[in-house]
């Protein structure tokens, strides 16, 4: 069956007919094209077709722009894994949080989805070269599957890419261009480029195919909670509550949109999601415009973040966008620390098992603040998109020992400068601090004890508490996500102030336990 797409202009709600190398609106010359489908057509292929298609993002071909299945560029993938956050459920008392874990693709990152479809539209086109301005893993995925397709790449990067992101851009045969200035500079570079030597360019969130690439996100997280949640819903879509995404220049949250809203218009699900689009601190020029109510977002000339990948300071027309969503559908923007980001990373790594890039761990950073914040609530589901892997750089931008799975809690007990709270962890000047040494040199109010530390596990510590009379007086909270045994419970009864287990130490009336402790 022939594909009938239609590009709608987001300016001047023009249609015209899908064309493959239109930019511009032929009326107003406005460049910010949506295509369009046929919902009913697609509709009915899905619900007798999709249940039996290969797991990656072309199972659902129908609803994006290209015109001819021989000319998709795949490596496999989409349908990334979606799954509980088991542990940080249990300590926050969220029992609902999800991660879509866009680690999983061919070069580690959720642009392998924005490349697949780029590259295939390119080979659809007789594109032979192209141009792209990346801060990373745009570039890493565009290279792999140009290579795969045998397309040239020209990738421009700001010189704050990692000299291993770097590396593996040029391994794929990509030439590579260090610009030494912000990376609305550098996209300004590669456009002149592209001009003067009439080779194609990549214009990101303007790029109708990278847009429409991010949609597939939206359609395998309902997918897969209908799976997850069947007993809820069973054989349906489902919409998340919210979903939360750290944003540089926005390409994500834009497609992945517009990927529920065609999901509710054919009907598989009966809501719209929250976004909550988060930014580092030191570049946040859509969240610094949200809250001072501003239409047009003022950019970030001088970006102050560690984060390279979302140092983007100029969002242009995707804030308005963004807002107007936020506006209408009750969603948030919110801006976190770079020292927020990386203890993230440390809490998913050291709690969950997973290793994320710092990119992708301001998602959860904000999370965290938005629990706090009480804008979720503990019963709703919340999807976090883990964008990309972890890579190893040069630069130890963490003092890992102010960094613990507990860190979350600690903000709740000292929301200050965090100087009331002390925090045993790993090594200092290379040697173990552990628990027990920290406690006989401070004296502390209270002691929190986590029952799985890594060097004396918490049960050996409360025994040697216990056993020293100096220290013997000093109330203690045992904190766990462990399932713990009869046995263990016994061994724990009467020598702690309280047990808080499964969820419950986030509570405010748990917490009261703490301070009822410290009288």
């Amino acid at each position: 069956m022939q594909k009938k797409i239609t590009l709608k202009c987001a300016n001047c709600d023009h249609q015209t007919p899908y064309q493959l190398k239109l930019g511009n609106c032929p009326e107003c010359g406005g460049d910010w094209l949506d295509p369009l489908y046929n919902p009913n057509e697609t509709r009915d292929i899905w619900l007798k077709e999709l249940s039996t298609r290969p797991n990656t993002m072309w199972r659902y071909w129908e609803l994006l722009p290209l015109l001819n299945r021989q000319n998709i560029v795949s490596m496999g993938e989409g349908y990334t894994p979606l799954f509980l956050l088991s542990n940080l459920g249990l300590m926050l008392g969220y029992p609902n949080i999800y991660l879509k874990d866009e680690r999983q693709g061919p070069t580690s990152s959720f642009k392998d989805r924005q490349a697949s479809l780029a590259i295939s539209v390119f080979k659809e086109s007789d594109i032979k070269e192209a141009v792209v301005a990346s801060t990373g893993n745009v570039a890493i995925s565009y290279s792999a599957y140009s290579a795969r397709a045998g397309i040239k790449l020209w990738a421009f990067l700001t010189s704050t890419v990692s000299q291993d992101k770097m590396r593996e851009t040029t391994l794929y045969g990509t030439e590579v261009i260090k610009v030494t200035d912000t990376y609305d500079k550098t996209k300004a570079v590669a456009a002149q480029f592209a001009r003067r030597k009439k080779i194609f360019l990549d214009k990101g969130v303007k790029n109708i195919a990278a847009k429409e690439s991010m949609k597939t996100v939206a359609f395998e997280i309902a997918e897969q909670l209908g799976l997850a949640l069947s007993a809820r819903q069973p054989g349906k879509f489902v919409a998340p509550d919210w979903y939360i995404q750290s944003v540089s220049g926005g390409l994500g949250p834009v497609g992945v949109w517009k990927g529920f809203q065609e999901l509710k218009a054919m009907g598989f699900i009966d809501k719209m999601p929250k976004l909550a689009h988060i930014q580092a601190e030191g570049c946040a020029p859509m969240v610094n415009s949200f809250r001072a109510g501003l239409e047009e977002a003022e950019n970030v000339l001088d970006p102050q973040t560690l984060i390279a990948t979302v140092a983007t300071g100029s969002p242009g027309a995707v804030y308005p966008h963004l807002r107007n969503i936020a506006l209408n559908y009750g969603g948030h923007m919110e801006a976190v620390s770079d020292g927020d980001a990386f203890r993230a990373m440390h809490v998913m790594a050291q709690m969950e098992g997973v290793s994320m890039e710092p990119a992708a761990a301001i998602a959860v950073a904000g999370f965290f603040k938005m629990v706090k914040q009480k804008l979720i609530q503990p019963d709703e589901v919340v999807v976090i998109n883990c964008s990309g892997h972890t890579f190893p750089v040069e630069k130890h931008l963490l003092d890992e020992r102010r960094v613990h799975a507990l860190d979350p809690l600690t903000d709740r007990l000292d929301p200050g400068a965090g100087e009331g709270v002390l925090t045993a962890l790993d090594k200092l000047d290379g040697r173990v601090i552990t628990g027990l040494e920290l406690i006989k040199n401070e004296r502390p109010d209270l002691v929190l004890l986590d029952l799985m530390m890594p060097y004396l596990d918490g049960f050996g510590l409360l025994e040697l508490m216990k056993a020293d009379e100096n220290l013997a007086h000093i109330p203690v909270i045992v904190v766990t996500a462990k399932e713990l045994t009869a046995q263990e419970k016994g061994q724990l009864s009467g020598r702690v102030e309280a047990l808080l287990q499964k969820g419950t130490f986030m509570e405010d009336d748990l917490l009261g336990d703490i301070l009822d402790a410290l009288e």
